[in-house]
């Protein structure tokens, strides 16, 4: 009988040993759980970090790139606004005498017309005096930058660099349409006609 007895003991004890550790398992395996989840949440919230700080780098790269194009507009703008005022600037000093230049082409038509007349004399030294002082002015004059046009009987007709002042019959079947007397000389100053060429075109 004590043997049983001592056999029914042990084996109760047995089991509450092992109710015990079916408890304490139970018990580690309720504490992992929540720790399992802290850490998922904490993997979460780094990926979220991570997705953040890329997006803000995202948006730092877009910024930049975005200023950039900006600076290359300005400085572009800028570019073309240097180059054309130091465009006008230079045509403002070479037509910065128009209106005196234009006052002496009356001068120097009459200047002219008296030139021809005076080659006509048996004056040499007068036709050499006057035509010295005639090419002394036109070289002058053409330092500033005017110029008369090149212009002459038997040239095309041009409507945007000739004034045909009347139409005569063509002498010749090869001059129709084209210039057949030139009246009044035609000026540039610098790139600019600020005369043009009075002509008799044939028809």
């Amino acid at each position: 009988m004590a043997d049983k007895t001592t056999n029914i003991k042990e084996e109760e004890t047995n089991e509450e040993l092992t109710s015990k550790g079916d408890n304490k398992e139970s018990l580690k395996q309720d504490k992992s759980e929540p720790k399992s989840k802290e850490a998922q949440d904490g993997e979460e919230s780094n990926n979220d970090k991570k997705e953040e700080k890329l997006s803000r780098e995202e948006q730092l790269e877009l910024d930049v790139k975005e200023q950039k194009e900006k600076y290359l507009r300005l400085f572009a703008e800028f570019e073309n606004f240097r180059k054309r005022t130091a465009k006008e600037r230079i045509e403002l000093f070479k037509t910065a005498s128009q209106d005196v230049m234009q006052a002496m082409l009356p001068v120097l038509d009459d200047f002219d017309r008296a030139s021809k007349e005076v080659n006509k004399s048996d004056d040499k030294p007068l036709v050499e005096g006057v035509n010295l002082i005639r090419h002394k002015l036109n070289e002058a004059l053409k330092s500033k930058g005017l110029e008369a046009m090149n212009v002459n009987a038997g040239d095309d007709f041009d409507a945007d660099l000739h004034e045909a002042v009347t139409q005569i019959p063509a002498p010749d079947k090869k001059l129709k349409g084209k210039i057949i007397d030139v009246l009044e000389k035609g000026y540039t100053l610098g790139d600019k006609i600020i005369r043009f060429p009075k002509v008799v075109t044939g028809k």
